[in-house]
């Protein structure tokens, strides 16, 4: 069988088995406390927990979940190339069950496919138990149910469960989602992949490759609480991985089970040599299926062949990762899983090196056609995303093989002085991008020793940051009934009447759940509502208490209110939202819609929505692209406010998701979950079809036109990583409110810049110069602002900021002109005075009025003339004493320096300063003790 003949069998297996197939979630993961999604459950978590209901009947589903493992408590990175079967991306085969089905029929089911319809040899195959060691405080039972399946299946083998059915500890064979949630015993299948296949078990869990675990069956039961304990789950699920890539491995390394006389690998199989076939084209070497005796290799002692058959396993298992990732929206950058993808991008770059490849190249770039058809008709995305994935892969590629060549001269560099300092590898991992794990590399590959503790001194202070913004999360399965479901009036009421169904405590308030909810809870990017709960008493309504928060529980809506609230299940209430709040936040989201379907108008319809968020003041929306130009976003605007003023209504149809899932008019994201029924949301057109522009599916909540929004101005335009923009914007009073304050803070800038202009005209006229006339426009008032459609508001505003800006231009040019013209007077101001001074012989104690950049002419007017002695000047330019001191080589020899003569008579006028010898400089702020100070110098200097 082929790889996707095997895909397919798992997926045909469990169809027959009452499955869903559903595809893979993205790798961006849904959880906040993972950098990748990085098994097949991370996308089924709210089922396990019960805060939502399996949307699947029977409530079973079947996948293979593409998963990364390369950063955090999962990280294979280090020996990817160097044995046949660990890897940064890979996919894993699973079935679930949701409160479905349990053990025995997991246990069948895992032994049909794997024995009766694959017919892998069942005297190979060993399955661990969870067996608890109670003197270490192990949680739960001997899985004795586990056991006695097992058992009775080898034994229809003729086999021995004795030797075919091994314990596990709770390292092994207890999983757990976390330090906190769904956990459960499991049972792992492992194979035998020896020769003889005759070793008995003994290297099951022995980290050998002899022996590897293929399939992971978890019984998820429990929910492990933040004080230690284990809770029994509403309902029991199950848990399957099944590692594609190790299929296909055995199977096909095998001759379908045949010849075990060679060691199976996972890169001899068709998941890897379409790309091996593609790097020996372009590079022109052979790939040779040779592994070094371990991980652990002294990378030094390497052979050429061996070195490069690494090469090109790190670079196949590399583009995968990166392109799967770059196809979900996951870009290199420089923080969190950003930055591990970089430093995924940057060690395949160096090992590209090893075969030839230079800083043109750009090789990886050349792989992704191979890979995407091989991949498109299983993962539709890759084939979407197909250019993308090129121009973020050909960006990185440029960018980091200029920084290697430098990186790597340097490197040389330092290498000859026979070791690597921790001081330099930080400076090769701050200024130049490269991961210690890649000097360590270098370090290996020539035999230097590599001061790792003094790197992870270095890197102390970098990493604080990235602690202090962790997030420790505490997960719990809330115990609410299975069956409790909240109905959504929020469409079309901003207040409902409702019954109460549940009351739980949580912490100092209650979660109130009702029947009936107009209350919106925050996805999507859109804020949740909040509002007020009123009592309904003795035929009318009373008391009103205030909803803080809302949130989703399943298929439920809690409302979060006061622990002091006296309330009952069966109550009747009213539910209100805040109107005010809703409709601004609703205005900003249609305008969302907006301004995507702008971006795609003026743009590119590859810019990809990244992230949004829609609140009562602003917009955010982050999208992939290059930097917009000015006229750009000049463009949106106008196209945007057009719609505004056109007054289109917004519409929402309620549809088959199959019936628009492959429509290119309707916009949805990869990576979302969406039932058989999904929301389109269009703006214009019919209210009865789907024919209208910027088009979504959106489970958010809209204005009723585009008229009611008012206006929409952006604020702002840049990056937040390589590769993706943000803009923020605000629409109607928002907007409004934000261009006023922009005005008044131009209003205020505008009078502080007059004052400034006007003391610079004061310095001219003192110097004799030409004043600077203010710029001609008519000064802009916020006022302006209040009232007006979007054409004449945009005027105005940008008539403000031209307004400014000129202003400010006119300010900068004039304060270099002052200075220029201050620092010509004050030349002038010294010679003559230096010329009278000199004249008199002797030391010199003087003091000046004037500007306070006469002192420096002063004392350069000194140096110049070679004057031998003493001097102490004063320069009184109003606000203070600026203090200078000059000591010419015949006063050296008597023993005077300058800086002593600042720091012993400058305190005389509450002043301080100090400088060389020769020369220095200090300032005094008590202008009226300029009279004691010029005494004490004259003195001084005698």
């Amino acid at each position: 069988m082929t790889a996707n003949e095997i895909r397919q069998s798992f997926f045909d297996f469990f169809k027959e088995r009452q499955h869903t197939i559903v595809p893979s979630a993205s790798l961006l993961p849904q959880s906040p406390g993972l950098l990748f999604t990085n098994a097949g459950m991370n996308q089924f978590v709210p089922f396990f927990l019960g805060t939502e209901k399996a949307p699947y009947s029977p409530p079973r589903a079947a996948d293979t979940q593409k998963c990364i493992r390369a950063g955090g408590k999962h990280n294979d990175l280090d020996d990817v190339g160097y044995d046949s079967y660990h890897h940064t991306m890979f996919e894993m085969l699973g079935n679930w069950s949701f409160g479905d089905y349990f053990k025995p029929e997991a246990i069948q089911w895992g032994w049909d496919l794997i024995v009766e319809r694959w017919g892998f040899p069942a005297e190979r195959l060993y399955a661990s138990v969870y067996r608890p060691d109670k003197s270490l405080g192990d949680p739960s039972e001997f899985d004795q149910e586990a056991y006695d399946l097992w058992a009775k299946l080898f034994k229809s083998k003729g086999l021995d469960p004795v030797k075919h059915v091994v314990d596990g500890n709770k390292a092994d064979n207890f999983w757990m989602m976390g330090e906190t949630g769904p956990c459960g015993p499991c049972s792992e299948l492992h194979v035998d992949l020896t020769p003889n296949g005759d070793t008995g078990g003994k290297l099951v869990n022995m980290d050998s490759d002899l022996c590897i675990e293929i399939w992971n069956l978890v019984f998820i039961q429990y929910n492990a609480e933040a004080d230690g304990s284990f809770r029994d789950l509403p309902a029991k699920h199950v848990d399957t991985g099944l590692g594609f890539e190790r299929v296909c491995s055995i199977y096909q390394g095998t001759n379908g089970f045949k010849d075990f006389s060679k060691k199976p690998t996972n890169y001899a199989t068709d998941v890897f040599t379409p790309l091996f076939a593609k790097l020996e084209e372009i590079s022109g070497k052979k790939y040779q299926d040779i592994y070094p005796e371990s991980v652990e290799v002294d990378k030094s002692t390497l052979s050429a062949e061996m070195k490069e058959a690494v090469a090109f396993r790190v670079i196949a298992d590399h583009i995968r990762t990166l392109s799967f990732s770059i196809a979900d929206g996951i870009l290199p950058g420089n923080t969190g899983r950003n930055y591990v993808l970089r430093r995924i991008l940057r060690r395949a770059v160096r090992y590209g090196r090893t075969l030839g490849f230079t800083g043109d190249s750009l090789f990886l770039t050349q792989l992704v056609d191979t890979l995407v058809d091989q991949m498109k008709h299983i993962f539709p995305e890759m084939g979407t995303r197909r250019e993308a994935i090129k121009e973020t892969l050909t960006r990185e590629e440029q960018s980091f093989n200029r920084t290697l060549d430098r990186g790597l001269g340097m490197f040389d560099k330092e290498a000859e002085k026979g070791q690597i300092t921790g001081d330099f590898a930080f400076d090769l991992y701050d200024t130049f991008g490269f991961p210690i794990d890649l000097t360590e590399l270098l370090c290996q590959e020539r035999k230097l020793e590599l001061d790792k503790k003094g790197f992870e001194k270095r890197m102390d202070e970098a990493r604080t940051l990235s602690q202090a913004a962790q997030k420790k999360t505490i997960v719990r399965a809330l115990d609410i009934s299975s069956d409790v479901e909240t109905e959504f009036t929020g469409f079309d009421e901003d207040s409902s009447e409702a019954k109460i169904l549940e009351i739980h405590e949580s912490g100092d308030s209650l979660l109130v759940i009702t029947d009936r909810s107009p209350f919106y809870v925050e996805m999507g990017g859109q804020l949740g509502d909040l509002g007020i709960l009123t009592f309904y008493k003795d035929g009318e309504f009373g008391e009103a208490i205030e909803v803080s928060s809302v949130q989703k529980i399943g298929q439920a809506v809690a409302h979060e209110v006061s622990k002091s609230a006296t309330l009952a299940v069966g109550d009747t209430v009213a539910l209100t939202i805040d109107v005010k709040r809703r409709r601004r936040i609703e205005s900003h989201h249609t305008a969302t819609h907006l301004l995507h379907w702008a971006l795609h108008e003026v743009v590119s319809t590859d810019a990809t929505q990244q992230g949004s968020l829609v609140t009562t003041d602003r917009l955010r929306f982050d999208f992939t692209s290059g930097a917009l130009t000015a006229q750009q976003i000049a463009d949106i605007e106008i196209k945007v406010n057009e719609k505004i003023e056109s007054g289109d209504g917004v519409f929402y149809n309620e549809v088959p998701h199959a019936d628009v899932k492959n429509r290119k008019d309707i916009m949805q994201f990869f990576g979302d979950k969406y039932g058989e029924m999904v929301r389109v949301v269009q703006i214009g057109g019919n209210e009865l079809g789907l024919d209208g522009y910027a088009m979504e599916l959106c489970g958010g909540t809209h204005i009723d036109t585009t008229s009611d929004i008012g206006i929409f101005k952006i604020k702002s335009e840049g990056a937040i990583a390589s590769g993706v923009r943000r803009i923020e914007a605000a629409c109607g009073v928002a907007a409004y409110d934000w261009a006023r304050g922009v005005a008044e803070k131009n209003a205020k800038e505008e009078d502080e810049l007059r004052a400034r202009l006007e003391t610079i005209n004061a310095g001219f006229k003192a110097v004799g110069a030409e004043e600077v006339h203010y710029p001609e426009e008519a000064r802009i008032m916020a006022a302006m602002l209040a009232q007006g459609t979007f054409d004449q508001v945009n005027t105005v505003f940008n008539n403000s900021l031209k307004h400014i800006q000129g202003l400010r231009d006119t300010v900068t040019a004039a304060d270099k002109k002052l200075k220029k013209a201050q620092a010509g007077a004050a030349a002038a101001m010294a010679d003559t005075a230096l010329v009278e001074l000199l004249e008199n012989g002797g030391n010199i104690a003087e003091i000046f009025e004037g500007p306070a950049n006469l002192l420096q002419e002063l004392l350069n007017g000194l140096k110049k003339k070679q004057f031998s002695g003493a001097a102490f000047v004063i320069v009184d330019d109003g606000n203070r004493l600026h203090l200078g001191a000059f000591c010419g080589p015949d006063s050296i020899a008597a023993g005077l320096q300058a800086g002593k003569l600042i720091q012993e008579l400058g305190p005389i006028a509450g002043g301080k300063g100090g400088g060389k010898p020769d020369q220095a400089r200090g300032a005094a702020p008590q202008r009226d003790k300029a009279a004691d100070l010029l005494a004490a110098a004259k003195e001084k200097l005698g």
